[in-house]
Formats: C-alpha cells, structure tokens, sequence
C-alpha cells in the first residue's frame, strides 16, 4: 500500500510539473519550442550583439528551448536560465506596454536594461524600439502590469 501511494505521489508530481510547462510554454513567443528564433540569449549580454545559436549547442530550462553560439555561453545559461531569458516571453516589449498584445520580433532588435534583455518587433518602416526609447519607463511600467497579468 506503501509503494502504491508513493507511485501515485511521484506521478501526480510529475503531472504538476508538466502543466507548469506547459502554461510557461503557452506564453512565450516560440517555434517548436525554440525561443528566440535561435539566437543565443548570452550573446546579448556578453557580446552585446544577436548571435546566431547552432542547434548542436542547445538547452531546455522550463520546456524552452534555447540555442547557443558557444559551449561557453550554455554554461553561462544553465547556472542562471532566467537571467537570460528575454523579457515578455520573447514578444516585442513596445507592444506588450502600447496595446497589452504578443506580437513577434526582430531577435537583431534589442535592448539590455538593468540586466535584462527586450526584443522589438523591426519590419517594414516600423523600428518600435525607436517609440520605446522615447516613452521607455511608461511603457515598461504598463508591460510589466501586462505581462503579469497575461502569465497568472
């Protein structure tokens, strides 16, 4: 009887696990759970530049998948994944602030501020991180509210 409970106590651990997941998943902007378009998140910070990662040199934190450009820089992840992690789940900062909405980005447009890395969405004539940069601390006071209420 013992063992039984104990296998329905792991099982259902596991369960909570992946429903944790996958509601973390369901809200970051992905492709076949591959975040940011295969860029390196490391790269922002140490290179300060976007990086192409190689699908080789991959890791998972939460279900997300993440691409590196160097075993160096997936070292660096896996000691603190949420450090690097872009903000918004990957989605354009400027839209989540302007109009509470998940539109995609450009990974080649970002901004690291206070150690943490936002993405902008760039195409077309529509740089946002220009807008961004003119109203920066309302509209990430408003992503920020957002965000936490999108991701409860």
């Amino acid at each position: 009887m013992k063992k039984l409970l104990f296998i329905l106590i792991v099982l259902s651990s596991f369960s909570s696990f992946s429903q944790k997941d996958n509601k973390r998943i369901s809200h970051f902007n992905l492709e076949k759970n591959l975040a940011i378009q295969g860029y390196d998140p490391v790269a922002y910070f140490k290179q300060g530049r976007a990086v192409k990662g190689k699908k080789e040199i991959a890791a998972s934190h939460e279900g997300v998948v993440y691409y590196f450009s160097t075993p160096v820089n997936k070292e660096y992840f896996l000691k603190n994944p949420s450090k690097f992690e872009p903000q918004y789940g990957g989605w354009c900062a400027f839209a989540m602030g302007d109009s509470n909405e998940k539109v995609s980005v450009n990974p080649e447009t970002f901004k690291i501020i206070d150690e943490k890395l936002y993405l902008f969405y760039n195409a077309f004539f529509n740089n946002t991180l220009k807008t961004w940069n003119k109203e920066e601390s309302r509209l990430m006071m408003k992503a920020d509210v957002n965000w936490s209420k999108m991701t409860k």
